[in-house]
């Protein structure tokens, strides 16, 4: 089998050292072997980045000081060791690879980090989401290694988890079983779904903390938002979200946001200007900022949720500008508030009556500079102070005036 975006030189050169090195196994396993088997067998080609995970029985590394051995420090880069089973990271003729210890991991809680100890490949496969991703593909004995009936399910179409507590496990497994839905157009066996239902009903944050009743565990929230970011990073967005709201996951996150009808708009949009998807996608909770505390959005991302519910406020307010007011009318009472840019934006996103003097003032109206400058004015015998910048601003709506 073809391993997709593993050059065949590379495999020979991991085999000699691996067996110089004395290693029992060494396997890639996971996305690399699923992709490669779809290609092979089905003509499915992923132009994403290659999934490329080395799992070896033996001692990580001595399999890379083999490799610098025969391949010499021209060819063997940024060798680096770290974490408590010996990962190695190296770049072999500028390829990236990472070699891992095979291990095996339980969960003392469900939600929290799971407990890692050291293990076989068989039991590494275990730690695995989906049947179509716990095999692999051994690189000393060539032997395809399936022992949960992946290859099965790749020819089915289907995704299936490895054991019965998968998801009670582990829930932002449902995000990914959304994204691989979606990337593969696959479907959940009635099993799975089964067991994503059976989650979903425990929710929202079954397994609270005694001093912060609606949040889930953190360790459980962080690994949601970064599964969350990868499906907005390179997924089909649109199926992915259309899946977790066939499947009712959409509480996973706030129940609001199963049945939010201008979710789709708002992230094109959010996409079309530049902006991060998830917190356009966010901004159709009722309470944005909440939702994105809880899975620890980066602090600038809720402060824009947190002042976008106070723009939508004002603009139904009597202070907000008539609708077909002037650019300097709209320009100066949205500075004077003090809306941040990206807040404004994310505004048109969700495509208020106003939307379009929003949009003007973000991609034009905001950016156009006094005509005098500030030089200008103190060679006219102005002195540096509010008043000199008083008069840049008004001269500068001034020219928004006549723009219009």
């Amino acid at each position: 089998m073809n391993l997709t975006g593993v050059p065949s030189s590379l495999l020979a050169e991991l085999r000699s050292a691996a067996v110089g090195a004395g290693v029992k196994r060494l396997a890639i396993v996971g996305g690399a072997v699923r992709d490669g088997l779809l290609h092979e067998r089905y003509g499915r080609v992923w132009t994403g980045v290659p999934d490329l995970d080395w799992i070896l029985e033996g001692d990580a590394m001595g399999l890379a000081a083999e490799l610098l051995k025969r391949c010499g420090e021209q060819r063997v880069t940024e060798l680096q060791s770290y974490g408590s089973f010996g990962t190695v990271a190296l770049q072999l003729d500028g390829i990236a690879l990472d070699f891992a210890m095979a291990r095996k991991e339980t969960y003392p809680m469900p939600g929290e980090n799971p407990v890692v100890e050291p293990g076989s490949l068989d039991s590494d496969l275990v730690r695995r989401d989906f049947t179509i991703n716990a095999m692999a593909q051994d690189l000393l004995s060539g032997q395809l290694i399936d022992p949960h009936r992946g290859q099965q399910d790749l020819a089915e179409r289907r995704l299936v988890f490895l054991h019965d507590e998968s998801v009670s496990d582990d829930p932002t497994r449902v995000i990914r079983a959304s994204r691989y839905a979606a990337r593969l157009g696959f479907v959940l066996s009635p099993e799975a779904l089964q067991q994503v239902t059976a989650t979903v009903r425990r929710w929202p944050w079954s397994w609270q903390l005694h001093d912060a009743p609606d949040q889930a565990p953190p360790a459980l929230a962080n690994r949601l938002r970064m599964e969350l970011d990868r499906l907005f990073a390179g997924e089909p967005w649109a199926l992915a979200l259309d899946c977790l709201e066939e499947w009712q996951a959409m509480a996973l996150l706030d129940p609001s946001l199963q049945h939010d009808r201008g979710r789709n708009r708002r992230i094109a949009w959010a996409q079309r200007l530049g902006l991060p998807l998830l917190p356009a996608w966010l901004a159709g909770a009722p309470d944005p900022e909440a939702v994105a505390r809880r899975l620890g959005v980066p602090g600038q991302q809720q402060r824009w949720l947190k002042q976008l519910l106070q723009l939508q406020d004002w603009l139904v307010s009597a202070d907000a500008p008539d609708l077909h007011a002037a650019p300097d009318v709209w320009t100066a009472a949205l500075e004077t508030q003090g809306w941040m840019p990206e807040t404004v934006a994310f505004m048109v996103c969700s495509q208020p009556p106003q939307w379009k003097p929003l949009l003007r003032w973000w991609g034009r109206w905001r950016h156009l500079k006094s005509p005098r400058s500030a030089r200008d004015l103190i060679a006219d015998g102005w002195s540096s102070g509010p008043a000199l910048g008083n008069e840049l601003q008004r001269l500068r709506l001034e020219a928004l005036k006549r723009s219009r």
